[in-house]
């Protein structure tokens, strides 16, 4: 297991570098003048020197390279500012450096990815396995119809429609807001349950059909058939044998969509104003904030891979044959 794992974040850590100089070959070596890129939309003079200075674009693009990997591992100075590791570079249109800008919106971004995944894994991985075990049933038909109707739909629409119905006519729910939750817990629960509804009704739609047509395929098996023709409990072959087989493709799936929603949930955090990455980044790209944008793109990568690697890892707990090929 250990060998397994090594190999696989041996593997990230190449990918991971390949994305970082793709990234920084679009963002330093492919503008004619990266200065006035990076400084942002207001750019007096004297920022746009202290962009060319501080980003050592009279250096060799190798070189500039280099010190923007130091920086990432080690850290470096940024003009007179120090950027400790890793270092994703200064905002010079918030004048902070990015990886705090970064951090000061990353936990409304996690308190939303991990509130509508609780929601969302419940009810889909639920449905779907109901509407497996009555398959044919008019609770397999109602299960797949709302399902269908749940993946036609999109997020700023049902957000948009369920905020008008349930927050300002009915007022069933608090307008959705961010608050830490080690601030105000019952404020910040209130202000998240609106979109944790909403992103998980989408997801969930996807996760039922998804769940079904595992399970039905999985029931289907010939370890499955094995295990009703000796005599076990058909309860005990749907739970422990066939819903197990149907766990590998499920946490594929949950993965890169956590990993997604790690990376920053655009359409949700903006249309339900919640201050996360999401929202940083449609921000950063109307106000020409290119250091914000790569480095939310750094970290949406890094999500990915990270992502890809739990999966991993639960393949080969689930599967013990993953590890030996």
């Amino acid at each position: 297991m250990i060998n397994f794992l090594i190999r696989r974040i041996a593997g990230a850590v190449v990918i991971l570098l390949v994305i970082v100089a793709v990234t920084f070959g679009l963002f330093y070596a492919v503008p004619r003048d990266p200065a006035r890129l990076f400084c942002g939309k207001i750019c007096t003079p004297e920022m746009l020197e202290f962009a060319r200075q501080s980003l050592g674009l009279d250096e060799p693009i190798l070189t500039q390279f280099r010190d923007y990997l130091v920086g990432l591992v080690a850290g470096r100075d940024i003009g007179d500012v120090h950027c400790a590791a890793p270092c994703l570079g200064y905002s010079f249109t918030n004048k902070r450096l990015v990886l705090a800008v970064l951090a000061d919106r990353f936990p409304a971004t996690l308190s939303l990815a991990l509130g509508a995944a609780v929601l969302f894994l419940v009810a889909g991985v639920g449905g779907g396995m109901l509407a497996a075990r009555f398959r044919g049933t008019w609770v397999d038909k109602t299960t797949t119809g709302v399902a269908l109707v749940g993946s036609s739909l999109q997020i700023y629409f049902v957000g948009i429609v369920a905020m008008y119905i349930l927050v300002d006519q009915w007022q069933l729910l608090a307008r959705p807001s961010y608050v830490s939750p080690l601030d105000d817990a019952g404020q910040w629960f209130s202000g998240m349950l609106l979109p944790w509804a909403v992103l998980a009704f989408i997801f969930t739609s996807t996760y039922t059909r998804f769940t079904r047509s595992t399970m039905i395929e999985t029931l289907g098996e010939d370890f499955v058939r094995t295990a009703r023709a000796k005599g076990m409990p058909g309860r005990t072959v749907f739970f422990k044998y066939a819903a197990r087989g149907s766990a590998a493709p499920l946490a594929t799936i949950f993965g890169l969509d956590m990993a997604s929603l790690l990376g920053g949930a655009v359409i949700t955090e903006t249309t339900f104003n919640i201050p996360g990455i999401g929202q940083l980044a449609v921000n950063s790209v109307t106000s020409a904030d290119l250091p914000i944008l790569m480095g939310v793109t750094l970290v949406a990568a890094t999500a990915m891979l990270v992502a890809n690697i739990a999966v991993d890892a639960c393949y080969a707990a689930i599967d013990p044959r993953v590890r030996t090929r």
